[in-house]
């Protein structure tokens, strides 16, 4: 038998039944729907008043970059040809730069918040229709330092001290039109002043360039570190290319104001175009600035060959050229002169990349391949007459020396007017807009449903992690397979919180010795399933006891707050309803509640009883309305419990109260707590423990029922305690609702 119960239990550890986990949510299914609705209520309160957010996008276009120097190629041919660059634009659009410029431009640096009444206030604000410009929402209520909707606030200028900056002011508009108070973070008045007139105080300079609220209407400034602004905006503006290497960048930024949105993004596209045209007319000046730097050495080289080929012709006759040099003149000038040109370049490369870059090491290559190419020539040259050899030379050095002067003048032209008309390789596409009439947050369908379906996941969590945290007893074969034998399973009743209750109501009222006996659930609700469940326990008794050593049942439990004695005090009514003389004794007389129970007052007990003070006709007392059942309160708090049951007096009296009835029941103190019912049991003839559904766990229980028999004790039983429906479980198919019915 032990071995099937183990092999049960690791069968029902390994596997999960779906029944089970099923049944437990809807045992609960209350806690579910209410947590649900009220998210779904909550998250619909904050779609309805939270402000929108707006979305403004615009579109910019980067073109591949053309030539920036008239009459020489662009540096990215000689790498075998370019690329979009809009890859670095997208860095550039967010650069300090740019969106430093836009909140210098827009003075986003000076935060500006109207006071809204809690809650209601922004909504209320936010549909304010206006039926002419400069309408002001009344204040209702009188309720007018709160802005109701129409009021602006436009500040011209704001300077605070170092201290103050992302400190909170507040300006108060005034009873006069226009006017204005200042007050600081502390709330002491700074400054006053009128709309369009710049005023100082206490180091702050303030211009308000207008002003449209209610009198006493309150606005709050913020002077904010403007590095702190700029980096904020650097990663709320998002900027993201439109497929690979299309060129085409689109700007997005979220705001609560539209409009504001709007402007941002704009003033950020316009900065960004106009940087990028007087970046590429700073490059033209630069290369102009070079041409004309070559031109006076490149002039005089051409007056240094005028020179020497007038000597020439003066010191010899004049020769004409052959047609074989003439050939060969015009290969070295044409060669001689891109060499030149390449040199020039050679030279501005010098200032912008090292020597190892692509494009140097690719203008090195040009220029050696045109250096062998003029070597070449030197052999068909010295094949030559000396008189053709001096003249080829010397016209050479002339017409290389005035084509190069000829062709940095052009430059110098094309440059100059390249400067003054740089239209950069970016243009705006799509100005920024901002959709007002679909905001993008939130997106309430989306967080009704969110935040309903968390509503619902959350409370099923909890309800699972209350189990698992909380793992008692739902099911007496889980008891019997302890090796604990269950007498009973109790259904917990609806009456027995009406009864309570009851009690509360009447405490404080009662009568000194006055008891009506209405909180016994086996008088106020015979009919009750748990009343029901006590008289079967009653029968299961009733052949028990046969075998017990004598007439006295004790019953205990692991721990407080499980119903022994609701059971011990129902059990004793029941049973002298039978027709039996019952005795139930509260030995708990720590925090024994029997008297509370049976709806009587504390008075005198087993404690004076025990301590002699009284004798045992004073202690026990008959229960109004129950002649059969009689009582032992617990008595006045003695200082020591335990030593007043260990001493002889207690067997004594129990064995003289037992003589005089059928059965004497005792309600001790919880086990697990107190020794009290170990010294108690051991004078009992029946011991039964109650365990409570859903509360006692196996392993308390086995502790229990440890320290009885640690001590000679055997347990009879067990009582199964507040059982409560369940969907799965025991009590899903234990008990039926079987009243009696008047025809």
């Amino acid at each position: 038998m032990e071995k099937d119960n183990r092999v049960r239990s690791a069968r029902q550890d390994d596997e999960i039944d779906l029944r089970d986990l099923l049944g437990v949510v809807y045992d609960r299914k209350w806690l579910v729907v209410g947590t649900t609705a009220l998210f779904a209520v909550v998250s619909a309160a904050y779609v309805i008043l939270a402000a929108p957010v707006y979305q403004a996008q615009a579109m910019i276009q980067v073109e591949s970059k053309v030539p920036a120097i008239p009459g020489l190629s662009d540096l990215t041919l000689l790498t075998g040809g370019g690329s979009t660059a809009a890859t670095t634009e997208v860095a550039l659009l967010t650069s300090r730069m740019v969106v430093g410029t836009a909140v210098d431009r827009l003075q986003l640096d000076v935060s500006v918040v109207s006071r809204r009444f809690p809650l209601l206030g922004g909504y209320i604000a936010r549909h304010f229709e206006s039926r002419s410009p400069g309408d002001l929402a009344g204040a209702p209520m009188g309720l007018s330092s709160y802005g109701w909707g129409g009021e602006t606030l436009e500040i011209h200028r704001l300077d605070v001290p170092v201290g103050l900056l992302n400190q909170t002011m507040t300006l108060v508009a005034g009873l006069d039109p226009g006017s204005f108070v200042l007050r600081g973070p502390s709330g002491d008045e700074v400054l006053h002043g009128v709309v369009g007139m710049p005023v100082e105080a206490a180091g702050i300079k303030l211009e308000v360039a207008r002003l449209q609220a209610n009198p006493g209407m309150r606005f709050y400034l913020e002077k904010q570190r403007r590095l702190d602004v700029v980096v904020d905006l650097q990663k709320d503006i998002k900027v993201a290319e439109q497929g690979k290497e299309s060129g085409i960048l689109k700007l997005a930024y979220e705001g609560r104001d539209a409009l504001a949105a709007e402007a941002l993004l704009q003033s950020v596209a316009e900065i960004y175009v106009r940087q990028n045209v007087e970046r590429s007319s700073a490059e033209a000046a630069s290369q102009l600035q070079f041409v004309k730097d070559q031109l006076p050495t490149v002039r005089k080289q051409v007056e240094t060959a005028q020179a020497a080929m007038a000597a020439y012709q003066s010191r010899s006759n004049a020769v004409d050229i052959t047609m074989q040099t003439k050939g060969l003149l015009e290969q070295e000038v044409a060669v001689e002169t891109s060499l030149q040109q390449l040199r020039l370049k050679q030279a501005e490369l010098d200032r912008t990349f090292t020597r190892e870059h692509p494009a140097y090491r690719a203008l090195l290559k040009q220029i050696g391949s045109l250096q062998a190419r003029k070597d070449s020539f030197r052999g068909e040259v010295s094949a030559l007459p000396d008189t053709q050899q001096e003249l080829l030379r010397f016209t050479r050095d002339l017409t290389v020396s005035n084509e190069l002067y000829t062709a940095l003048l052009n430059q110098a032209q094309q440059l100059d007017v390249a400067r003054a008309g740089s239209v950069g390789n970016v243009r705006i596409v799509d100005a920024a807009v901002a959709d007002m009439s679909n905001p993008v947050k939130p997106k309430k369908a989306v967080v009704v449903l969110a935040m309903t379906l968390l509503g619902g996941l959350l409370s099923t969590a909890w309800i699972f992690g209350l189990r698992m945290l909380n793992p008692g007893i739902e099911d007496p074969a889980d008891i019997e397979e302890l090796g604990l034998p269950v007498y009973a399973a109790i259904p917990l009743s609806s009456s027995t919180s009406l009864l309570q209750s009851t009690k509360k109501r009447r405490g404080k009222r009662k009568p000194v010795g006055a008891s009506t006996g209405s909180h016994l659930l086996a008088m106020a609700a015979p009919a009750d399933l748990a009343v029901e469940a006590l008289r079967s326990l009653r029968t299961s008794l009733h052949f028990a006891m046969m075998e017990a050593k004598n007439n006295v049942l004790l019953v205990s439990g692991p721990r407080p707050g499980i119903g022994k004695t609701f059971v011990a005090a129902n059990l004793a009514a029941v049973i002298a309803q039978a027709g039996q003389r019952v005795l139930v004794i509260d030995a708990d007389m720590r925090r024994g509640s029997l008297h509370k129970v049976l709806d009587v007052e504390q008075g005198c007990g087993l404690s004076d009883l025990l301590a002699g003070k009284i004798d045992a006709s004073e202690a026990v007392k008959g229960m109004p309305g129950l002649e059969n059942l009689h009582y032992l309160a617990r008595g006045e708090v003695p200082p020591s419990p335990s030593e007043l049951l260990m001493h002889p007096r207690f067997a004594q009296v129990l064995e003289g109260l037992r003589k005089s009835y059928d059965l004497v029941i005792i309600d001790t103190p919880p086990i697990l707590a107190v020794t009290d019912a170990v010294i108690v049991a051991k004078h009992a003839g029946s011991t039964l423990m109650v365990t409570r559904f859903g509360v006692n766990h196996p392993k308390e229980i086995l502790l229990a029922v440890k320290s009885f028999e640690q001590n000679g004790v055997q347990i009879k039983g067990a009582i199964f305690n507040a059982v409560e429906k369940r969907r799965t479980g025991y009590y899903s198919y234990g008990y039926y609702d079987y009243t009696s019915e008047r025809v």
